[in-house]
């Protein structure tokens, strides 16, 4: 599967009765001009940008203009600092979105003016100039991450999670089917969907296979979606553990 904004017709859904994308929220992405396209002609959708993306970009320049690229790469660096005392705390989406607001929103000024202020230092067809103009065509997108604290600074956590299915592009070569690879992005999604969630992906899915019923309505199959079973099982094998322990102690 390409990443044609046709493809993407055929991920979010499209009603073909109003022809808008039945998907109505945000998608976190690069630059690809396909992303803008499909919102262009569906909407309503909100594109996020990638930090990691705009920062790749200045790494690539840097051998060209080393003096213009260390203080954007240290403010840049700056903002993740943040992003990463916010994961470690374990902070909820609207706990993000105020200290987005009350400690990265004036980095991202001071990084905008930045940019700004080298861009006419630089050809438009240099590396450096690319990497300029990349990041403003994309600032507006990338900005919104502020504002909304269920988003992340960047899709490190998805690009990670489907590298795996990249190495199986070309090594899979007769999945068989359209149908068959289908099949395939879903047990993907499971298994990194698992892990993101910090369970075993085989132990999740014996579990949510062996829970699953002839019959199940969709809110008892969405129990067993990783997000919801995971908190299920770990308090189930404390309890175990703990059981054990007592019974060992009496």
């Amino acid at each position: 599967m390409s990443r044609g904004h046709e493809c993407l017709g055929e991920i979010l859904g499209i009603d073909e009765s109003s022809r808008t994308a039945r998907f109505g929220g945000t998608i976190q992405c690069d630059g690809y001009s396909a992303y803008t396209a499909f919102v262009e002609r569906y909407g309503p959708i909100k594109l996020a940008a990638c930090l990691a993306h705009i920062r790749r970009k200045f790494w690539e320049a840097r051998k060209e203009a080393p003096e213009t690229v260390l203080p954007i790469l240290l403010t840049i660096q700056r903002l993740y600092e943040i992003e990463a005392q916010l994961r470690q705390s374990q902070a909820p989406p609207e706990c993000r979105r105020l200290v987005r607001l009350a400690r990265s929103r004036i980095i991202v000024e001071e990084l905008k003016a930045t940019i700004v202020e080298k861009r006419s230092q630089h050809l438009p067809r240099s590396l450096m100039g690319e990497a300029l103009d990349y990041t403003l065509a994309q600032w507006e997108r990338f900005e919104g991450y502020l504002r909304d604290g269920r988003l992340e600074i960047d899709n490190n956590l998805v690009e990670n999670a489907i590298r795996p299915t990249k190495l199986g592009l070309k090594n899979h070569l007769f999945i068989g089917a359209a149908e068959a690879g289908a099949a395939s992005a879903l047990l993907y999604t499971l298994v990194a969907n698992s892990k993101t969630a910090g369970i075993d992906p085989e132990w999740y899915l014996a579990e949510a296979i062996r829970r699953l019923r002839p019959g199940s309505t969709q809110e008892q199959i969405a129990a067993l979606t990783p997000v919801r079973l995971a908190p299920v099982l770990k308090a189930e094998r404390l309890a175990r553990e703990s059981a054990v322990d007592q019974a060992a102690a009496a």
